[in-house]
């Protein structure tokens, strides 16, 4: 029986100013009717860029397939013209986009933009059209279809948008579904109930699907075969099973151990390059040497001490109703202790990063204390809060997003530092930020050089050399290494970890992904629904959890084979 799709020898270009830069080379592999693959790997590995060639969207004038053929269906697609296909194009190859709230058209209400798709391609009635969407809306689990048919965007969370754009691309009933990188924005628990709609969806229709991911112990709860791939080149592929148990490539081992283990602490995750260079450092922290450590730790003043705080929001339900009182954190009490990694986890909306930013005094809290070195931080003057704010910093989730792209790294770094007078001169700050940009991992070229000149990882360690630069006391890392790949995440949780040895840093790690936060966490606080659930030892709350929703929390994170 022929395969339904065969990649064979495809190699892609990039073109700019006559120089022609070889991307994808020479890659190979078949998709078989009613199957799942996988492809894995990190960030400008090539997974995105072979997918839309498969779909026909590689970005015309500037790249091109140099050679090879992609058989769909035992039909060539390389040299189709658009308007082919466009007949193939969501009908018969549907593909699910990383990010679905820049997919989804926000002047347009969710309902109308899966309808496109199908006047697109099928000759149904207005009313028709409707009922079909509305089947697709309750095929992909989402409460209120009616509801969510008349919203728009911004209107739904990312799960429900998410669910959207697998309605859109399950529409047409296509062969191939092409998922890429449809979870990493989304909560641990979120993430589960996608992969199991994805599974379901597929069992249902016998469609095949090719999921991209960064994250290999994700994969391997959905997918029967894995192609991992490396600069452009597959390295690796074969059965999910033979890929997680006896890996042979170094790249394809080190993608599988640079996600911290859920039942043992190492001293340094490991990285690509230590696999590359095999100089992997299996110590582990045992248990003797964390009691030791939490003795010391707890027998100190606390750093900060948060007191029955609350932070209410008031919304407006109508023209003439009454203002609605909604507690987004509600008599929220815990300490951090000088040199402790409070770890702090919840789904969306429970909460964490309000109280993040009441602890900054970005967002003021409605009632309660913070004390910080014993003294209420919620009323300070204006002189006393610029103090405040060299010692409580902020790591934020999109270090471009917070980085001004007209200022080069350098100055970006320099610029607090002048507000804050540390140093007595530029040339003594310069010296500084330079020595700051090598200990976190980056050289002094860096210094000169834009945000946009930088990858996501080194773009993550500009912001924590901003951070660091300061000199704080206590570190507040909102979700800060949640956009990362899996390798990259490895390298900024180690150098997290040397500089809270190096400069006695406290941290509040905020995170959804459970698995970091165990690595990382001395303390663990599970928020829902803006209250705390449960606080304990990290290592306690994930052996036995009390909670339900704790429990909910820790089964669904990925647990690879």
């Amino acid at each position: 029986m022929a395969n339904l799709i065969d990649v064979n020898n495809i190699n892609i270009s990039f073109f700019k100013d006559k120089i022609e830069k070889h991307i994808i080379k020479n890659i190979s592999f078949s998709i078989n009717k009613n199957e799942i693959v996988a492809v894995v790997g990190e960030s400008g590995s090539g997974k995105s860029i072979s997918s839309l060639a498969l779909m026909g969207l590689l970005p015309k004038h500037v790249s091109k397939i140099t050679s090879g053929t992609i058989e769909f269906q035992e039909k060539n697609i390389v040299d189709l013209s658009e308007k082919e296909f466009q007949t193939i194009r969501g009908k018969e190859i549907a593909m699910i986009f990383q990010e679905p709230m820049s997919s989804l058209n926000p002047s347009m209400r969710c309902g109308k933009q899966v309808e496109e798709i199908l006047k697109q391609h099928f000759k149904l009635s207005n009313s028709e059209i409707k009922a079909e969407v509305l089947t697709l809306f309750n095929k992909v689990k989402l409460p209120s279809p009616e509801r969510i048919y008349k919203a728009y965007p911004h209107e739904i969370s990312g799960g429900q948008k998410q669910r959207v754009m697998i309605a859109m691309a399950i529409a047409c009933k296509p062969k191939l579904l092409i998922a890429d990188e449809p979870t990493t924005a989304l909560d641990v628990t979120v993430q589960k109930e996608i992969l199991e709609l994805l599974k379901d969806i597929q069992t249902e229709t016998k469609m095949s699907i090719l999921f991209i991911s960064h994250d290999l112990s994700l994969v391997s709860e959905l997918a029967d075969r894995v192609l991992v791939m490396y600069k452009g080149e597959i390295v690796e592929q074969g059965s999910t099973q033979n890929i997680f148990n006896t890996p042979k490539n170094n790249y394809t081992k080190a993608l599988i151990a640079a996600r911290p283990s859920t039942d043992f602490r190492l001293k340094q995750l490991p990285t690509i390059s230590d696999f590359m260079a095999d100089t992997v450092n299996n110590a582990i922290i045992s248990d003797t040497d964390r009691i030791k450590n939490h003795k010391i730790l707890y027998a100190q003043a606390p750093l900060l001490e948060v007191i029955d705080v609350e932070k209410t929001y008031l919304s407006k339900t109508g023209w003439f109703s009454k203002d609605q009182a909604f507690n987004a954190v509600d008599g929220v009490s815990f300490k951090v202790f000088p040199g402790e990694t409070l770890g702090l986890v919840g789904e969306s909306g429970c909460g964490k990063s309000t109280l993040g930013n009441a602890i900054l005094q970005l967002d003021k809290a409605t009632s309660g204390k913070i004390l910080y070195k014993g003294k209420d931080i919620v009323h300070l003057n204006r002189s006393e809060m610029r103090t405040l704010r060299k010692d409580i910093q902020i790591i934020f989730q999109d270090p471009f997003a917070s980085l001004n792209p007209r200022l080069t790294v350098g100055n970006a770094i320099l610029e607090p530092m002048k507000v804050h007078h540390i140093e007595s001169s530029d040339l003594a700050r310069k010296e500084k930020v330079i020595d700051i940009l090598k200990k976190v991992g980056l050289d002094a070229t860096a210094f000169d050089r834009y945000p946009h000149e930088f990858s996501g990882g080194q773009r993550q360690r500009v912001g924590i050399a901003r951070t660091i630069a300061l000199e704080p006391q206590l570190i507040v890392c909102d979700e800060s290494v949640s956009a990362l790949d899996i390798s990259v995440q490895a390298q900024v949780l180690n150098l997290l970890n040397d500089l809270k040895s190096q400069f006695g840093f406290t941290y509040i790690f905020i995170s959804h992904d459970l698995a970091v936060v165990k690595y990382m966490a001395d303390q663990l606080l599970v928020m829902n629904k803006g209250k705390i659930e449960e606080i304990g030892d990290a290592d306690i709350i994930y052996a036995s959890p009390k909670r339900e929703y704790t429990k909910k929390l820790i089964h669904a994170i990925p647990k690879g084979l």
